[in-house]
């Protein structure tokens, strides 16, 4: 019996988590998570950094989404950000900012 615990917490968990990304709303604006971040220097640098082609399929959801909500409107279900297919594109990008910043950090100290 205790060897099914940890698989049902499991399930329990992805199911709150996708509960979780659906009642943020984002999605059903065509964003993806990594759309929302709030952009401080470090975000517009990683953004700065992606390459073309996704840069350019950001700033396609990003106006989709601005105009749909200046026109108080949702995408229909089947055109809704899935879970699953959210990837974290910007998230690698955004790491070697941050990790680059602290390692210049770390030179001016010394």
């Amino acid at each position: 019996m205790a060897s099914r615990a940890p698989a049902a917490t499991g399930r329990l968990l992805v199911g709150f988590r996708k509960w979780y990304y659906n009642a943020c709303g984002f999605n059903k604006l065509g964003l993806m998570r990594d759309d929302t971040i709030y952009e401080d220097s470090d975000v517009k640098e990683a953004v700065r950094r992606l390459p073309e082609p996704v840069y350019n399929d950001r700033m396609f959801r990003i106006k989709r989404a601005l105009d749909l909500t200046m026109k108080q409107q949702i995408l229909p279900k089947d055109q809704w950000t899935k879970y699953e297919e959210d990837v974290p594109y910007l998230e690698p990008y955004l790491e070697e900012v941050v990790r680059e910043k602290k390692e210049k950090e770390e030179w001016a100290k010394k």
